[in-house]
């Protein structure tokens, strides 16, 4: 980890942050200093900024520069859960806290690392970083996963979810009890104007996202919820139900840590210390097989330290 500090030259012409990073910094194109801008690694007067900020003179900026990942990822043998496998693509179900793929303070342990070792096949799928990644699940999260061995097989893949028509379902935990047993989450989703690190259905250049929501069981304070995924953006499903009211249980990022202090069941509120993450789990993946044209469809059930907590709140409902 390197930190470096600027001072925009008083008297200088007005210059945009990224523009004025890539300059200054040797090295550091203009694409790299907007995703540490984006990532919250580089402030200026303390505070994280956009890349357009507009730089008028005597600003102070701080510049965070994180270890170089490799150009390739290495192969490691790290347990995977395989749920389909031919030569075009492997499914899994991955872990609650395996990052995807390598980046910046992540540059092994990732579920590249680990299909890299599973597979010999992967190798310039998708970019150096990431072969065979279409799609991501957060880190925190558990669930199905689909990855490209092909580059026939990523270009459609690629493209269904494009075109909204990959099935993707969740199961969420969240606090609050919605008065309805159904209903439809809009809006556009971007990066938080404050929170560099965050996503926000308030952003001015958002994504238009949709996501659908089913009640499926209902406890004194937590609400399990089915969700469906129309679009498939950053943070989507922890964006739109804290913003709706009913932050996820164990989301410290948008609101979830915070209600734990509302939880007055000291079992409950240990089995909520415990789960350690988001309470959000992706269940269900179904798409058109890239090669054969056939539907394929995966489905999994809540990993462990979720359905802890779903089996005590159903056991408090039978006893009350």
């Amino acid at each position: 980890m390197e930190n470096v500090e600027l001072i925009f030259p008083e008297n200088s012409e007005i210059e945009r942050l990224d523009s004025f990073i890539a300059r200054s910094v040797n090295g550091m194109t203009r694409a790299t200093a907007q995703r540490l801008i984006e990532a919250g690694q580089i402030t200026v007067d303390g505070h994280p900024q956009k890349p357009s900020l507009k730089l008028k003179g005597g600003e102070r900026l701080m510049v965070t520069i994180p270890p170089p990942v490799a150009a390739e990822p290495a192969a490691e043998t790290i347990p995977l859960e395989i749920l389909f496998e031919d030569r075009n693509l492997v499914v899994v179900n991955k872990a609650a806290g395996m990052v995807v793929h390598p980046g910046a303070g992540n540059s092994g342990g990732t579920l590249v690392n680990a299909l890299l070792g599973h597979c010999t096949d992967l190798s310039g799928i998708g970019g150096e970083l990431r072969p065979g990644i279409v799609h991501r699940i957060d880190k925190d999260t558990s669930g199905v996963l689909v990855v490209a061995k092909s580059d026939a097989a990523h270009q459609s893949l690629a493209e269904q979810f494009k075109e909204h028509t990959i099935k993707r379902v969740y199961l969420a935990l969240v606090y609050g009890a919605p008065k309805d047993d159904k209903g439809r989450l809009e809006s556009h989703i971007g990066r938080h104007p404050v929170d560099r690190k965050r996503m926000s259905g308030k952003a001015k250049h958002g994504k238009h996202a949709v996501t659908h929501w089913r009640v499926v069981g209902r406890y004194r304070g937590i609400t399990l919820l089915r969700l469906r995924l129309e679009t498939g953006r950053t943070h989507q499903i922890r964006v739109h139900l804290s913003e709706a009211g009913y932050p996820l249980v164990g989301d410290d990022v948008y609101g979830g840590g915070s209600r734990l202090a509302t939880v007055s069941d000291t079992l409950l509120r240990k089995l909520i210390k415990d789960l350690g993450r988001q309470a959000l789990h992706a269940k269900t993946l179904g798409f058109i097989h890239p090669v054969t044209g056939e539907y394929l469809e995966f489905d999994t059930e809540l990993p462990d330290d979720m359905a802890r907590i779903v089996e005590y709140l159903e056991s408090t409902v039978e006893s009350a």
